[in-house]
């Protein structure tokens, strides 16, 4: 049985800083690569931020650009996303995704992802 686990999402100030997590049951988890995308309401889900499977070779996109930093721990089978100096255009509904590879480098595109969390909600009061 494959699973993730979101959990840390809520309510924020514009400025304020905040981490997700994603807890993983999957068969081998330093045999997969992961990922965190983002879907606000009457858009399209958008890529966010991934790392391979040492967690040296990270990913993000132009949006959170120096200010989001993710990260693993593979002994707890847990993987994170930290976000700082978070904006209200930062509000959505956050997935953590994950996807056996050969190569163990960073995906970027929603299609290369078979596995996905349930979301968990961010929301940045202005």
């Amino acid at each position: 049985q494959v699973q993730l686990v979101e959990s840390g999402g809520g309510l924020v100030q514009a400025g304020g800083s905040l981490r997700l997590s994603c807890a993983a049951s999957l068969r081998t988890f330093n045999s997969y690569v992961s990922g965190w995308f983002r879907q606000a309401p009457g858009k399209e889900r958008e890529f966010v931020a991934a790392i391979g499977w040492s967690g040296r070779r990270t990913v993000y996109a132009d949006s959170v650009k120096g200010r989001g930093t993710i990260s693993r721990d593979n002994a707890k089978d847990t993987m994170y996303l930290q976000m700082n100096s978070l904006k209200p255009e930062d509000t959505a509904v956050y997935y953590c995704t994950a996807q056996p590879s050969q190569t163990g480098r960073a995906l970027v595109r929603e299609y290369e992802y078979d596995f996905w969390g349930q979301g968990t909600q961010v929301t940045v009061s202005s």
